[in-house]
């Protein structure tokens, strides 16, 4: 059990990806087959046409992950798989595939929670003490998680309306920075003053305090951006990347530090695609650090989708005998407390 080899498969948006883990813990393989480039001229990931990219990709990218891994399909103790949440028509690309080498091979298949599979991420390179609080931030999600042991969840708060990330990708678009939008707002925000303007930052009443909200701090950029550009006025465009994306910030330091201290606990986890930038890297660990509790968080390799992150929390269900049946569907808006 151990030494377990799981074979991981992500398809839930745009990257297609498999990796081989060894016990939960030993990337043996973690391979990523990127569309980002492809959806670039989009401004945004088109889902027909990642569906179609994973299905001329999958079988090869899962082979390769297998070679790198120096194992066969014999080898393996489980298939693990991204059920949801993410794109449907993405999901079952992943879903069938690994439906199909579990009947064909006889191995146990496991499904995976998208979100739980990005909290698994840290497992691969820290020796985690518990309990601990999981702040989740990326394209799709944006929600606090107190972890009892690993693998065991509970989801304290999460944003009523835009993720983090996907309001990264807006601002970006308006801004004419392209895709992807956080790393291109970051990159623009280190030439800007953070200070220049002051965009509001959403906290909620006493009834969710720990809940985020970013519809309000996007639109506010948004009708900045339209004024400035009405006005005839030269648009700051790094300016208005670092104050918005130090709004940003603030709201996920203050929330994250929050639900530590009603938790209680000294460790802080991060993970998911904005977990790569390195503001809110720097601000959190210095606001918990002054708190006495510490910060960690994958490299960057690990923060972004990809498989090993999936291995790694299939083999918490593989562990416990939660396997799935060849009837398991992709289910889009997968509930995160379902795993």
């Amino acid at each position: 059990m151990k030494e377990a080899l799981i074979l991981g498969i992500e398809t839930s948006c745009d990257e297609t990806a498999a990796a081989v883990v060894a016990g939960g813990r030993q990337v043996k393989s973690n391979i990523i087959a990127s569309q980002v480039d492809i959806h670039r001229k989009f401004g945004g990931v088109v889902p027909e046409i990642a569906s179609r990219k994973h299905l001329e990709l999958i079988n090869l990218v899962v082979e390769e992950a297998l070679q790198a891994a120096g194992c066969t399909l014999a080898d393996l103790a489980c298939l693990a798989v991204t059920q949801g949440p993410g794109l449907v028509g993405a999901l079952l690309v992943g879903v069938n595939t690994a439906k199909t080498l579990a009947y064909a091979t006889g191995k146990p298949l496991v499904a995976v929670n998208h979100v739980l599979a990005h909290v698994a991420a840290n497992y691969l390179v820290h020796d985690v003490e518990f309990p601990a609080v999981c702040l989740v931030v990326s394209g799709g999600h944006t929600s606090l998680l107190y972890l009892a042991a690993r693998g065991e969840a509970e989801l304290l708060a999460s944003t009523r309306d835009d993720a983090a990330g996907e309001a990264f990708d807006k601002i970006a678009r308006v801004l004419g920075l392209g895709y992807p939008g956080g790393p291109a707002i970051e990159l623009a925000a280190r030439e800007g003053d953070a200070h220049a303007f002051a965009f509001p930052k959403a906290f909620s009443g006493q009834d969710d305090v720990l809940a985020f909200s970013f519809s309000g701090l996007k639109s506010a950029v948004i009708n900045t951006v339209h004024n400035i550009i009405q006005k005839g006025q030269k648009l700051p465009v790094a300016d208005v990347a670092a104050s918005f994306q130090q709004a940003v910030v603030d709201i996920l330091v203050e929330k994250t530090c929050l639900a530590a201290r009603s938790k209680g606990t000294k460790t802080v986890l991060l993970a998911g695609g904005v977990a790569a930038n390195l503001l809110l890297r720097e601000r959190l660990a210095a606001a918990l650090a002054a708190e006495g509790r510490s910060l960690l968080f994958p490299p960057l390799s690990l923060c972004t989708d990809n498989a090993a992150m999936v291995a790694a929390a299939g083999w918490d269900n593989y562990r416990r005998g939660q396997f799935a049946g060849l009837d398991l569907n992709a289910d889009p808006a997968l509930d995160m407390m379902r795993h």
